[in-house]
């Protein structure tokens, strides 16, 4: 029988990549998608299966997801629905709180009331480890969130272990790392900077503002990372997995990638204003994905110079310029047989 699974947050990064990676292995996909004054659906217009469907629903409307699971029947959820940003957090923590907290413990217990034999996925964050304890972070270093973004994630990573524990549910939480790529939003910092690159090549756009250069973060390729759900789900346990690549680079590293990459002198470019700062700060991330590893043999192909090159290109094909090329014969060498759309 055909497999169905349900995709929160499906016109995200993540939730986009994950639809086309799940129809091409054969599964009827259904996407949820908040009602907004606005279409928000660009990352998924481009899907044109038969088996794809989407259904309006909200984090924060336990009927309505009752109603939606009880109706679809899913044998896979893989909840990406979340305020994601975590500077904007600072400014709706209320709201952050009741879709990236309460929300999961919504969808388990429609899960749990409904009786659905299903397997869950919580997309987990390495924000939960925020002011670090220990480098690298793995799955037995301590947390200390440092953002109402982190605070509530580390409710539902909780959540989703206390309801594995108590209702024998098979949910696992994927502790990411940051993963990044062309259908990044453009608030996050390395869109900011590959799309104003593109721009100032474009003669759109003078500057960059940024904030804080010296932050560090492990940064992956988005569409590796939504294999790595997928893999997660089909394990015969549940499981909380720690994903990254090991590496760690400062924001100012990415900005002389990016730069350096389209021969320019980034300094020219790039200026830090203060009210770009969070309010909390967390200095450096870093995976230690050996357990990952491990138990599903993943490891990613995409290194940090790629992935700056694949974003560069990308968007520079965006703003109507000639990519440099290199990202593209990347892609093209690592992975021949691409799953996903060019962006």
């Amino acid at each position: 029988m055909t497999k169905k699974a349900l995709i929160t947050g499906v016109t995200g990064q993540d939730g986009s990549y994950l639809a086309e990676l799940l129809l091409l292995k054969g599964y009827e996909v259904h996407g949820l998608i908040r009602k907004a004054s606005t279409f928000n659906t660009g990352r998924i217009d481009h899907i044109q299966e038969t088996t794809f469907f989407t259904h309006y629903s909200d984090m924060t409307d336990s009927s309505n997801l009752n109603r939606i699971l009880k109706n679809v029947q899913p044998d896979e959820i893989y909840n990406m629905a979340a305020q994601s940003h975590v500077k904007v957090s600072f400014e709706v923590p209320e709201y952050c709180a009741e879709v990236d907290g309460v929300g999961v413990l919504r969808l388990l217990d429609a899960i749990r009331e409904t009786e659905l034999k299903t397997r869950f996925y919580q997309a987990s964050t390495s924000e939960l480890f925020g002011n670090i304890k220990e480098i690298p972070q793995k799955e037995t270093t301590p947390f200390y969130p440092r953002s109402p973004y982190a605070v509530a994630k580390l409710y539902a990573y909780w959540v989703v272990k206390n309801y594995r524990e108590a209702y024998g549910l098979f949910a696992s939480n994927g502790i990411l790392f940051n993963h990044e790529s062309p259908r990044r939003g453009g608030t996050f910092v390395t869109r900011k900077i590959t799309m104003g690159l593109a721009n100032i090549l474009a003669g759109k756009q003078n500057q960059i503002a940024l904030g804080n250069l010296d932050a560090k973060r492990d940064w992956g390729y988005a569409p590796e990372y939504v294999e790595f759900m997928w893999k997660m789900l089909q394990y015969n346990e549940p499981l909380d997995l720690v994903v990254g690549t090991g590496e760690t680079y400062s924001v100012r590293e990415f900005v002389e990638a990016v730069f350096n990459y389209a021969s320019l002198d980034w300094k020219k470019y790039i200026t830090t204003e203060s009210r770009l700062f969070r309010p909390t700060e967390v200095d450096m991330l870093l995976a230690d994905p050996s357990k990952a590893k491990r138990t599903l043999g993943w490891s990613p192909k995409i290194s940090f110079h790629d992935l700056v090159k694949v974003m560069v290109d990308a968007d520079m094909r965006a703003a109507g310029l000639k990519p440099i090329g290199e990202g593209d014969a990347i892609l093209k060498k690592k992975f021949p047989d691409r799953w996903w759309k060019i962006d």
